[in-house]
């Protein structure tokens, strides 16, 4: 178990803060235990959400298509391997 050290203060009007006293009180939590699980469940759900990817099946179907063909490194990066190569010598 990690020891908390940071904090976070929040200012609430009292019908707020006896309406989530409630609720920790329903789940058998303290206020703060009841906070920071709400708190760090919607930061999982808004983090899924914004770094989640969805394609559409034709979109799907290209992504994988390219990933099925050979990889051909372009003159560019070829040339980005060749400095790579020459600073790890």
């Amino acid at each position: 178990m990690t020891i908390a050290s940071a904090r976070l203060d929040l200012r609430l009007n009292e019908a707020d803060k006896a309406r989530i006293s409630r609720a920790a009180d329903l789940r058998g939590v303290p206020l703060a235990t009841f906070v920071r699980q709400a708190v760090l469940r919607e930061a999982e759900t808004v983090m899924a959400s914004a770094l989640a990817v969805e394609l559409s099946p034709e979109e799907s179907r290209r992504f994988l298509a390219a990933l099925d063909k050979p990889f051909k490194a372009n003159k560019r990066l070829e040339k980005a391997m060749e400095d790579a190569a020459q600073l790890t010598r």
